[in-house]
């Protein structure tokens, strides 16, 4: 039976300089635990995952064929050279404390990791646009517009894997199964962004200044310790 405890830190059993989404077995291991449970229609998204490294994970059944994989949303910038000297000027304890958190599984979600007309996965689509810039608030406004049918930046990558995102009905429904309600305010279907949002294109979503920074590491860590003691409760009652 797997306990999970969300002080371990993902990099732990991860080989020296590699991505704990790919190489954790922790991590997948957690993954298979949490989300292998039924879903808004009762049907269970059972997944399945492999011995060896990589850890993708899978679902084969008549809700469709699914390859994912982890995605981390904890992200510190602390090794962008854009973001150096608003990191530097934080308190290096802060920014270690910051990092460790990231790494714990309230920092981590699946999404779908199969290519689809040699166009970018999810994953990789949310670092490489400028208007997202890995941030996860903003990968979740772009994912309830989805479900509203209102364009966004990440609309056509999102589009692409209709498939996976229809499976959890509404974006209340994605909320809940991830366990993502402390990022959403579920009364008015709006999200908790982690710095003050206007919209895409008009909030920068890199911290601007070292208070902007210090906003945004403390929103993110809020969220991330809430989110593990949601995982907890929700392990609880799962075991």
């Amino acid at each position: 039976m797997t306990v999970i405890d969300t002080t371990f830190k993902m990099y732990v059993d991860t080989p020296e300089k590699k991505d704990p989404d790919t190489y954790s077995r922790t991590l997948r291991d957690y993954h298979l635990f949490l989300w292998s449970k039924p879903l808004p229609n009762g049907k269970i998204f059972a997944l399945t995952g492999k011995d060896e490294r990589p850890y993708n994970l899978y679902h084969s059944s008549d809700l469709g064929d699914f390859r994912l994989s982890s995605d981390c949303f904890g992200h510190t910038y602390s090794k962008r050279s854009n973001m150096a000297d608003i990191v530097s000027a934080v308190p290096k304890a802060d920014i270690v404390a910051f990092w460790e958190l990231a790494f714990t599984i309230g920092s981590y979600i699946i999404f779908p990791a199969n290519i689809i007309d040699n166009r970018p996965t999810i994953n990789g689509i949310r670092g490489m646009n400028r208007l997202i810039n890995d941030r996860f608030d903003f990968t979740l406004e772009c994912i309830r517009r989805w479900y509203s049918d209102i364009e966004s930046p990440l609309s056509v990558h999102l589009n692409r894997y209709h498939d996976f995102f229809q499976l959890f009905e509404d974006f209340q429904g994605y909320v809940r199964f991830f366990l993502l309600d402390d990022l959403v305010d579920m009364d008015s279907c709006s999200i908790r962004f982690w710095l003050p949002f206007t919209d895409f294109g008009k909030s920068n979503p890199l911290p601007a200044d070292v208070v902007e920074y210090k906003e945004y590491m403390n929103n993110i860590m809020k969220f991330i310790n809430a989110r593990n003691m949601r995982i907890t409760e929700w392990a609880k009652l799962r075991r």
